[in-house]
């Protein structure tokens, strides 16, 4: 029923990729004003192969349960030009298109109730088929939620996991800077075009992804820009492409809680980070616990609940096993002077502390001089992060 599409026309001594008739008829499905997921894959099951369903009468085409306006559009011809014409804009852009019939189509995302007829995909669209956690949350974290967000993705994607999020702002954009950060790649869904970057602050990290080998991935076409309902549906692709769904930080009314009950619906893991219970930032964590998420403080606490055959798969890939590293994070810290310790004591993790604050509290023990100089060595060995204002706070 096809595959990744291949280097096989020649245009002005250039090879250009094309899409077998198979492909070329999904995308046309895909493409059709008022066709679903689930009817297009209905269908395509009933007359045994995609292309066919270019070649059916108007009659037939009603009979797949088409509305009339649908089966018209591919009765004359309009999908597959449509088809066409989105084909030339993803080569455009050196995309390509992963439809349900490739082989390269993740096994995962079959089995969930509407999986998408067509995935565009820049990047390594291999991705999609390797083992992966998604790690998902607010648009508007703590900073513990930041830094907890990023450890938990850094140290999973140093064992070879896959890290999946929106690339949202917040915690999406934590997760995939921890695993660029562990040099390895990650996959990003978007709820926009493969060309249209949402949020448009996030350009610079979309590139780094594509650059490290990760993929970007979207079920709409080319050119479409953020709507607010694309994004509550992309999050099935996100949980659907993952083993488990690990949530960090997000409010009793956030679109998380979407990502984390479309994992529940489609038999993933779900796991989640505690909070304070004073924060509204920790009501769906906090929730998903009681109702029987995996809490975890740590990369062990997901990798010890991974299937024993993936868990394996991934540790000889990676060449570490998990029982040898009893700390939580791969990269080991100096050890600091009494100066740049007793800096670090005052600052917290889950909440920021102004400088002068910072000063006021140590100005017994440190002149001004020593307390500068300490903080610009915590930051530059990763232990502290600067926030806007001249605040700080502890790297977990």
């Amino acid at each position: 029923m096809g595959s990744i599409p291949t280097m096989v026309e020649v245009s002005g001594g250039e090879a250009k990729p094309a899409l077998s008739e198979g492909q070329l008829a999904w995308l046309g499905m895909a493409l059709t004003p008022g066709l679903g997921p689930k009817r297009i894959i209905e269908a395509v099951e009933a007359v045994k192969s995609p292309s066919r369903v270019f070649e059916l009468g108007l009659t037939d085409l009603e009979g797949l349960r088409f509305p009339a306006q649908a089966a018209q559009f591919i009765f004359d011809g309009k999908a597959r030009k449509a088809a066409e014409d989105e084909w030339a804009r993803v080569v455009e852009q050196r995309g390509t298109i992963v439809t349900y019939g490739c082989a390269a189509y993740p096994e995962r995302l079959k089995e969930i109730y509407d999986p998408p007829p067509v995935l565009w995909v820049r990047g390594d669209a291999g991705l999609l088929t390797r083992p992966g956690i998604a790690v998902v949350g607010t648009r508007h974290p703590t900073p513990y939620g930041t830094g907890i967000a990023e450890m938990l993705a850094r140290d999973l994607a140093a064992r070879r996991l896959i890290i999946i999020s929106g690339m949202a702002r917040g915690v999406d954009t934590s997760a995939h800077k921890g695993a660029l950060a562990a040099r390895t790649p990650t996959v990003a869904v978007w709820g926009t075009g493969i060309d249209v970057v949402y949020p448009k602050e996030n350009r610079r990290l979309a590139e780094e992804i594509l650059a490290l080998g990760g993929a970007i991935v979207s079920e709409v076409p080319m050119g479409t820009f953020p709507a607010p309902q694309n994004f509550p549906r992309r999050n099935r692709i996100i949980s659907g492409l993952s083993i488990g769904v690990l949530v960090v930080e997000a409010g009793e009314h956030s679109g998380t809680r979407v990502t984390a009950r479309c994992a529940a619906e489609q038999n993933r893991d779900v796991y989640a980070v505690p909070g304070n219970v004073t924060n509204k930032n920790s009501w769906t964590p906090n929730t998903l616990i009681k109702q029987g998420a995996k809490l975890v403080a740590t990369w062990e606490d997901v990798w010890e609940d991974l299937p024993s055959e993936v868990r394996l798969e991934l540790e000889r890939q990676s060449g570490v096993a998990s029982k040898e590293e009893p700390a939580a994070s791969l990269l080991p810290h100096p050890v600091l002077r009494p100066e740049e310790r007793m800096v670090l004591d005052a600052l917290r993790a889950d909440a920021a502390t102004q400088m002068d604050e910072l000063l006021e509290k140590l100005e017994t023990e440190l002149t001004s001089s020593e307390v500068f100089t300490a903080l610009f060595e915590l930051e530059m060995a990763g232990r502290i992060r600067s926030l806007p204002g001249k605040n700080f706070v502890r790297t977990i």
